[in-house]
């Protein structure tokens, strides 16, 4: 079975459908939303893609739209994203499973612990291993840090998706991965940013001036989100 993860859309509408574009042009057999689908400048827009899939889709920590974010500017675009969904779409996002097992992977937001914490390839190899420990599955699938990634420890293989809508990586694009028999085959693909950044900016989300031109024309680099998340 090959399934497409795609990981922290974060309301990029444009960048999903292009990633989407390129799902059915290969007879991708499953995907699975990663989480962190709506929280960001076209949230209706992004939710109405996922759910028009026959798709899996599991909870991240921007799902839980009820929960305040840690700084005022980015809580202002959260009670912003609640004023765009109605009941029953807010409902729909916080009421999604914390994981899902599928062809013997395990798909989670973050780690299988929790959808907050972070894993990086500056986290030690024994935190790893307490994140991971308790796991039946051998390959983990996760998002969260909006990076690319490969670890290992013990038998267990961890891989993070990257981001289709707001990555950390050195070329703007949008960022996700194919699995199959177990084997990971990291992906980007290119979309219309300029379209993007212009219909962002259109949304009236309190922070779209800054959505597009840092996090779709230019993109932070993995060096800068190193330096917040640490390990």
């Amino acid at each position: 079975m090959r399934v497409a993860a795609l990981y922290d859309v974060h309301g990029n509408a444009p960048a999903l459908e292009a990633v989407l574009a390129e799902v059915d042009s290969e007879g991708i057999d499953q995907v699975v939303f990663g989480g962190d689908i709506a929280s960001g400048p076209l949230p209706r827009e992004t939710l109405e893609l996922v759910r028009s899939r026959d798709a899996v889709s599991v909870r991240g920590n921007a799902d839980r739209l009820e929960s305040p974010e840690a700084s005022a500017e980015e809580d202002e675009g959260r009670l912003w994203i609640l004023q765009q969904l109605d009941g029953e779409e807010i409902e729909w996002l916080a009421n999604l499973p914390f994981s899902a097992v599928i062809d013997d992977v395990l798909y989670v937001h973050a780690t299988p612990k929790d959808d907050e914490s972070v894993i990086t390839e500056l986290t030690t190899e024994e935190r790893l291993a307490e994140l991971l420990d308790g796991v039946d599955q051998h390959l983990v699938v996760a998002g969260h840090t909006h990076m690319q990634l490969e670890r290992r420890v013990g038998a267990t293989h961890f891989v993070n998706a990257g981001s289709v809508g707001r990555p950390y990586e050195a070329v703007p694009g949008a960022y996700w991965a194919v699995i199959a028999d177990g084997e990971v085959e990291f992906r980007r693909t290119d979309y219309d940013l300029e379209r993007a950044a212009a219909a962002i900016r259109a949304s009236g989300h309190p922070m779209a001036n800054e959505l597009a031109a840092e996090n779709v024309l230019t993109i932070p680099s993995r060096e800068e989100a190193l330096t917040a998340f640490g390990g």
